[in-house]
């Protein structure tokens, strides 16, 4: 502080203080707009978010650390997409809730998981949805898959760096086809034929690379599915609950089952042990 008296600096609270005196915020705060050139969510003076949330751990005094789990997976084959996610809500060690279902249904072709923050993934698609509303009655006709990913994606690029956590998949099908689309909070975009996400993804790519056949019958992909995810959740302490799983077809999505992955253990034993 004395240096900067001397150099005639200027301290932090009252530069954030000037700052935003002058760059005033739209009146919409719940709202975000592709147009504008500042950032519209106002951040407390005087902490960057980056570095707050570095204060939320174990280092920064706290007594927990906020970490995050789950297993998403989606892949497209003859006749689809499949959609498969768990449903366990985890801070830590802390499981918060085992109902939680990570699947945001954007509209009745579309289709977004979640996996990162539950309250960052539940927002930024939440707002897609809305965008692919507003696009659908403005333009009289739906928006495709890849311009709903890049959408996403420009909201994640405008916040980058700043603590956000999301890993999140976008399928859907449009008037290419079926469609899969990868985004994450550093605003990397994706397209492929199966995505995993999550910290039980890695066992839920090896049991989809040893079943994964493009020609597969429906029954065979929702049983993939399936696996998928409860092979994961035997694995990974983070994940766990139930399978909720989707099936995107041309005429829409529809849900196939919510499955107890206790239950799917039990029933896969033999193959497993």
């Amino acid at each position: 502080m004395a240096l900067a008296n001397v150099c005639g600096l200027k301290n932090y609270s009252e530069q954030s203080g000037q700052m935003f005196a002058t760059r005033r915020l739209i009146d919409r705060p719940n709202h975000y707009s592709f147009g504008t050139k500042i950032q519209e969510f106002a951040v407390p003076v005087g902490e960057e978010p980056v570095g707050f949330l570095k204060s939320c751990n174990t280092e920064g005094g706290a007594r927990f650390e906020l970490h995050h789990g789950t297993t998403t997976l989606s892949f497209k084959f003859k006749h689809g997409v499949i959609v498969a996610v768990d449903s366990r809500a985890s801070t830590g060690s802390y499981i918060a809730t085992c109902e939680y279902n990570k699947v945001i249904e954007i509209n009745p072709y579309l289709l977004g998981t979640m996996s990162g923050s539950a309250a960052d993934c539940k927002y930024w698609e939440r707002l897609l949805a809305k965008e692919c509303r507003l696009y659908r009655l403005r333009n009289n006709h739906r928006i495709s898959v890849a311009a709903a990913s890049k959408l996403l994606c420009n909201m994640m690029l405008g916040y980058r760096g700043m603590g956000l956590s999301v890993g999140s998949m976008i399928c859907g099908w449009d008037k290419e086809g079926p469609g899969i689309y990868y985004v994450d909070d550093n605003g990397n975009r994706l397209s492929g034929r199966m995505f995993s996400t999550g910290s039980g993804s890695n066992y839920a790519y090896g049991v989809l690379d040893s079943g994964y056949k493009e020609d597969m019958t429906v029954e065979e992909a929702y049983e993939l599915g399936r696996r998928g995810i409860v092979h994961a959740t035997h694995r990974d302490s983070y994940s766990g609950g139930v399978v909720n799983m989707y099936h995107i077809q041309e005429d829409g999505w529809i849900k196939v089952c919510k499955d107890d992955v206790s239950e799917l253990l039990h029933h896969y034993k033999k193959g497993m042990f």
